[in-house]
């Protein structure tokens, strides 16, 4: 069985990301969406708010799993029998610094091999910092995440306007 990680912040999920997610779970048995809980930044959802909306992003993916985790992505790769890991690229700047990390993590566990998939030509341009952006000035999300991620950027902006 052939079992994939797929990690990221993913504050919000995007329809970049659940591109990548759609593909890699037809070349894997079983694809693990792993969300990052990455002490050095803020972001917008906790991990347990983005877990959430990944879960309901992915209702409709039998073979995909949504868990948290923290410290070195070979780690969890590792803990959760992962063969593989899965990283979109955007564009030739992602691809340098994708590289890099890969061959870290070959260092540090030679038995876990890096995928590189590269997003759909429609959502190469797109990234949660746009999206988190759209969404602090009240613009239009529906092209960008789905409805559930939408509706969870709405709630969250409308809370911090109020503070």
């Amino acid at each position: 069985m052939l079992r994939a990680v797929y990690p990221g912040s993913f504050d919000p999920v995007t329809y970049g990301h659940y591109d990548i997610i759609l593909r890699s779970c037809k070349i894997v048995d079983e694809l693990i969406v792993g969300v990052l809980n990455n002490k050095a930044k803020m972001p917008l959802f906790s991990v347990e708010e983005r877990v959430k909306m990944l879960k309901e992003v992915t209702k409709d993916l039998p073979n995909v799993r949504i868990e948290p985790f923290d410290g070195l992505l070979v780690d969890f790769a590792t803990r959760v029998n992962a063969d593989v890991v899965i990283r979109g690229l955007r564009a030739i700047t992602d691809f340098e610094y994708e590289l890099q990390m890969s061959q870290t993590n070959h260092k540090l566990a030679p038995n876990v091999e890096t995928i590189f998939l590269t997003t759909s030509i429609e959502y190469s341009y797109l990234s949660s910092t746009t999206v988190r952006e759209i969404a602090a000035f009240g613009g239009d999300l529906s092209q960008f995440v789905p409805e559930a991620v939408a509706a969870e950027l709405r709630k969250k902006m409308n809370t911090k306007r109020r503070v």
